[in-house]
C-alpha cells in the first residue's frame, strides 16, 4: 500500500469492485483513489486500470516512501517498503558526514535519491538507470541534471570516479526462472529490466560489486538490497572485490542489505547493528 486512507470515505460500490478484483486493502485503495479529486470519467478510468491488475502506485501516479510522495510512471518499478530499510541504513552511515556524494544506482523512480538528498544537508546526489522510462520518471522526482541514463557506473559523470561516499543500489535480483512466479502486478506491469537478475539473480550484483571500489572515495560504502537466501553470495561478491562486508537484516520489513566498505572505512563507518 502507498499510504493510509485519506478522506473522503470510500463508496461501498467502489470498495466491492476492488475487493472482487482481489485487492486486499480495498477500502484503503478506494479512499486513495477518491482522494485524488478526479472527475467521474477519470476516476472510472483509473479504477478500471486497477481492477485490470495495474499496481495502485502506477494508477495513482505516486508512491509513499519514507514519508515522501514519489512520482511513479506506468511500467516503472514501484518503490517497495522493504527498501526503506536501506534508506535508513544509508542515513545512519551518512550522519555527520559533510557534503557527501551519494549515488542511487539502478534508481527506478529515484526514491532513494529523493530521501537521501532531502535528508542530508549539502549532499550531492546522483541517480542512474539503464531504462529510459525509469530515467524519465526519476527526472520528475529529482533535478534533471542529477539523473543519468546508462549502464551502472558508466552512466555517471567521470569526475565522480573515486569521489563517491555512498552508493545505494536496489539492482534487479530476481532469478530469471522465478519471474513467472512473481505477483502479476510486478511481472506484468514492471519492466523486466528492473526485475531480472539472471540465472541466480545476482548477475547485476556481481557487476556492481566489481566496479564499485573504483568509484568509491576512501571510506566509501556500497549498499546492496538482497534477499536472505542470496545475501551470502552478494556479500561474497563484495568481499571478492576487496571490501569489508556485513549483512544487515530487518525482520519486520523482510529487508536484507549488504553493507560493503572500502578497507580503510571500518573505523569511521558503522551501522551500529549486528
Amino acid at each position: 500500500m502507498v499510504a493510509s486512507s485519506p478522506d473522503p470515505a470510500p463508496a461501498p460500490g467502489l470498495v466491492a469492485r476492488l475487493r472482487a478484483a482481489g485487492c486486499v486493502f480495498a477500502e484503503d485503495e478506494a479512499a486513495l483513489l477518491l482522494g485524488e479529486g478526479l472527475g467521474p470519467d477519470d476516476l472510472e478510468a483509473r479504477v478500471a486500470r486497477r481492477v485490470a491488475g495495474e499496481p495502485l502506485e502506477q494508477v495513482l501516479g505516486w508512491a509513499a516512501f519514507r514519508g515522501r510522495r514519489v512520482r511513479v510512471l506506468p511500467g516503472v518499478f514501484v518503490p517497495r517498503r522493504r527498501t526503506e530499510a536501506m534508506a535508513a541504513v544509508a542515513l545512519e552511515l551518512l550522519a555527520g558526514r559533510a557534503d557527501p556524494v551519494v549515488v542511487d544506482l539502478c534508481c527506478g523512480t529515484g526514491a532513494l535519491a529523493v530521501v537521501l538528498g532531502g535528508s542530508i544537508p549539502g549532499a550531492e546526489v546522483h541517480a542512474a538507470d539503464l531504462d529510459p522510462v525509469a530515467v524519465a520518471c526519476a527526472r520528475l522526482n529529482l533535478p534533471a541534471r542529477a539523473v543519468h541514463e546508462g549502464d551502472l557506473f558508466d552512466a555517471l559523470p567521470p569526475r565522480l570516479r573515486g569521489q563517491v561516499d555512498l552508493v545505494a543500489c536496489n539492482a534487479p535480483y530476481v532469478p530469471t526462472g522465478r519471474i513467472a512466479l512473481m505477483p502479476p502486478e510486478a511481472r506484468d506491469h514492471e519492466r523486466r529490466i528492473a526485475l531480472d537478475g539472471g540465472a541466480d539473480g545476482l548477475d547485476v550484483h556481481r557487476r556492481v560489486a566489481a566496479a564499485a571500489p573504483a568509484w568509491l572515495a576512501p571510506g566509501g560504502v556500497l549498499l546492496l538490497e538482497s534477499s536472505e537466501e542470496q545475501a551470502d553470495a552478494s556479500a561474497a561478491a563484495c568481499a571478492g572485490a576487496g571490501m569489508d562486508v556485513e549483512v544487515v537484516t530487518s525482520p519486520g520489513t523482510g529487508s536484507t542489505v549488504v553493507v560493503a566498505r572500502t578497507p580503510d572505512a571500518a573505523a569511521g563507518w558503522t551501522t551500529g547493528r549486528s
